[in-house]
């Protein structure tokens, strides 16, 4: 049976009927793996239909908010994702934030520019001579994309860039789906959520990720939360979705239930 004809667990349905009727749902959601199947280039990606029209109609809904929680830049992000309009942004795993016109733009000081500049030359110098490994620039980091090389590349490529820059001090490691996040500004999609969850005054939270650094976000979750994972990894979620054709099932649920308690309000 393939990925598009599986359904929601009734478990999962259950939860996603009581997370419904909160006072104030935040709706959370990674983009990539989540929201848009992985791709090998990441300019590519793009939401499936299905979630995106799902997403914008929750948008919409009084007493909910939605919002994307993202490793990528803020710009990388609105570009493929093309939120909905009111969706709170969260970008470079956290160290990014916009919460609608006026939010202030990340700025480093003089030292963090200093770290940034030397983490790039490290990565460049290992890009050089790996093949099919690529760089990506965010404000605050940068990103080593293996997800193009040999897997043995791949690894001696990960595996060189960490022992060089764990001796930098003030330097950041995360890692995830063939990817080394570098980043010169402590921060965390575990502390993107409760910060969501105070700026937002939520009283749940429903968030969905893929990744590794998506199990920060999960492990903060709480009460009355619901935390799904996406794809077969190990996870500490509650839940588990295969693929992000499930994530557009699941919001579509949402929305639904959703829309008709917001409605009898």
């Amino acid at each position: 049976m393939t990925a598009e004809h599986l359904t929601l667990s009734p478990e999962l349905l259950d939860a996603v009927r009581r997370i419904s009727s909160t006072e104030h749902l935040l709706v959370a959601l990674d983009f990539d793996g989540t929201l848009s199947p992985i791709v090998d280039r990441a300019e590519d990606a793009r939401p499936l239909p299905r979630s995106a029209a799902a997403l914008e109609s929750l948008a919409e809904l009084p007493r909910t908010t939605t919002a994307l929680i993202s490793g990528r830049a803020l710009d990388s992000l609105r570009l493929v994702a093309s939120p909905p309009a009111g969706t709170l942004l969260i970008g470079s795993h956290g160290a990014e934030v916009w919460l609608g016109e006026g939010s202030l733009g990340l700025e480093l000081d003089d030292d963090q520019r200093q770290k940034l500049a030397a983490v790039r030359e490290v990565l460049a110098e290992i890009v050089n001579i790996a093949p099919g490994t690529v760089l990506e620039d965010k404000p605050a980091g940068v990103v080593l994309h293996t997800r193009m090389a040999d897997d043995d590349v791949a690894e001696d490529a990960v595996e060189a860039a960490t022992r060089v820059l764990s001796k930098h001090p003030g330097v950041y490691l995360k890692t995830g789906k063939r990817v080394l996040e570098t980043s010169v500004v402590h921060a965390s999609k575990g502390e993107a959520v409760e910060f969501l969850r105070q700026a937002t005054g939520a009283t749940a939270i429903l968030f969905a990720g893929d990744d590794v650094t998506d199990e920060d976000a999960l492990g903060r979750l709480m009460g009355d939360d619901v935390g799904i994972k996406v794809g077969l990894d190990f996870t500490q979620a509650q839940f588990r979705v295969e693929a992000p054709v499930h994530v557009a099932e699941l919001l579509e649920a949402l929305l639904k239930e959703r829309r008709r308690v917001t409605a009898e309000a």
